[in-house]
């Protein structure tokens, strides 16, 4: 966790259920269909492939499927990158389809059928060791892999990573941190969810909105009190889960005073943008893409911060939010691998960085480009840093945690919700949660 935060501090500074490599899609240079399963070795080198391309003078009829979410549609970023790369890649005579899939539902489409999925997809990297362990993401190496380790720094492509092999270009940080109205409260209310709690507001209005977001969010509490799952970076299985130790308890109790308190609005039952609209909510956890809705609404009021700490237990203890990335991954089955590898580095280098970041408010990953003064001016991306170096924990990846957690944890904040668990059952509960997490 040190080296995580440090990394991430050192690049804000110069700024901003099994897996295996073998296991996804990999490629020679030839551009031909990659191997895929378990004794599959090579990785795809887009430079090597493309020069080969280049210096047969032969112009190449390709298709290239596209997924990206719909805000690099609106803008119109996706078609200006495509047009710039079939500019600089006059080898190919690119057909480009384009397909709005958002990045927390690409796994989903990818792995129901690889061989009708994009060539070139975006999405969340917490699914990538599914796709790792279904051969449906090709492994990236030569100058593509060369590009990620020296222009993005180490913790961050760790995210991109399985058994320390690389699968995809991360191009913007993934985690969530606080927003509040300012004219409901003030900096010197943000520091702790106690004293949101207590800001004295009007009968209509709520201090503090609760979401567990399918357990994304949900987290923050369990891990910043020092609960962990298959141990502190997730990925020793065997180190099971603690949830349902005496601080897990505490934690759990702690939640079900919050999610019941009548100052604290809850998830599905009235929106953030409602109440906001009416200055009606003090304190919410969203992230960077809900962004210019809520300056839309709020304007000036728009505060934002890391997110809080908490007491469950009498130890005022700092909330840790699930850090992780958004990448740019290669179908395994592609049958145009070189382009769609060649198409997926430019996508994640530093001038593309730059132009969705300018058009669509993505703060970059890339090293470099974040040291342009406006990311380093931009409060939007500040935050986000400060975040990532202060207040958040590398999200577990790995296919057990993933088939596992969401669906179980999710449980937690619902049932609290409904009287399914109180204080009288809160252990019990737990302990059932860690045995479906376990057995």
């Amino acid at each position: 966790m040190k080296k995580f935060i440090v990394a991430l501090l050192l690049a804000a500074m110069t700024m901003a259920s099994v897996t295996g490599c073998g296991k996804g899609g990999d490629s020679g240079q030839s551009g031909t269909a990659p191997e895929t399963g378990a004794d599959s070795a090579k990785t795809q080198d887009a430079g090597a492939a493309d020069s080969g391309a280049a210096a047969s003078g032969e112009v190449q009829d390709i298709s290239l499927k596209v997924w990206c979410p719909q805000n690099q549609v609106d803008t119109g970023i996706m078609e200006q990158q495509q047009a710039a790369f079939a500019a600089e890649h006059p080898e190919y005579n690119i057909t480009w389809t384009t397909e709005i899939v958002g990045e927390d539902k690409c796994q989903e489409p990818l792995l129901k059928d690889v061989g009708a999925a994009a060539d070139v997809f975006m999405f969340a990297s917490d699914q990538l060791p599914a796709m790792v362990d279904a051969g449906a993401i090709a492994r990236l190496g030569g100058a593509t892999e060369e590009m990620v380790n020296s222009t993005i720094a180490e913790s961050v492509v760790a995210t991109a990573k399985v058994d320390d092999a690389l699968y995809a270009i991360p191009f913007t940080h993934n985690t969530f941190f606080m927003f509040y109205d300012k004219t409901i409260l003030d900096e010197s209310d943000i520091t702790s969810l106690e004293k949101i709690m207590a800001k004295e507001t009007a009968d209509n209005v709520y201090n503090f909105y609760f979401e567990s977001a399918g357990g994304w969010k949900l987290g923050c509490y369990y891990y910043g009190a020092g609960c962990s799952i298959f141990g502190p970076d997730g990925s020793d299985v065997a180190a099971g889960v603690d949830w349902n130790n005496e601080t897990g308890l505490a934690v759990t109790n702690y939640l079900i005073d919050l999610i019941n308190n009548p100052k604290c609005a809850y998830d599905g039952e009235i929106s953030v943008s409602e109440l906001a609209g009416d200055h009606r909510i003090g304190a919410w956890f969203d992230g960077s893409w809900n962004y210019d809705l809520y300056k839309g609404i709020l304007g000036d009021d728009l505060g934002m911060a890391i997110i809080p700490t908490f007491n469950p237990d009498g130890t005022d203890h700092q909330l840790l939010g699930f850090y992780g990335s958004k990448c740019i991954g290669v179908n395994a089955q592609s049958q145009n691998m070189a382009a769609a590898v060649a198409f997926a580095a430019f996508l994640g280098n530093e001038e593309n960085q730059v132009l969705r970041y300018e058009l669509s408010a993505q703060i970059p990953a890339n090293m470099a480009a974040g040291e342009s003064e406006a990311v380093k001016a931009d409060p939007l991306a500040v935050v986000i840093v400060k975040e990532a170096n202060e207040a958040s924990v590398a999200q577990p990846a790995n296919a057990e945690f993933s088939a596992r957690y969401w669906t179980y944890a999710n449980a937690i904040p619902t049932e609290i919700r409904s009287g399914e668990i109180t204080k009288d059952n809160a252990q019990a509960k737990l302990d059932a949660f860690v045995e479906s997490m376990t057995k």
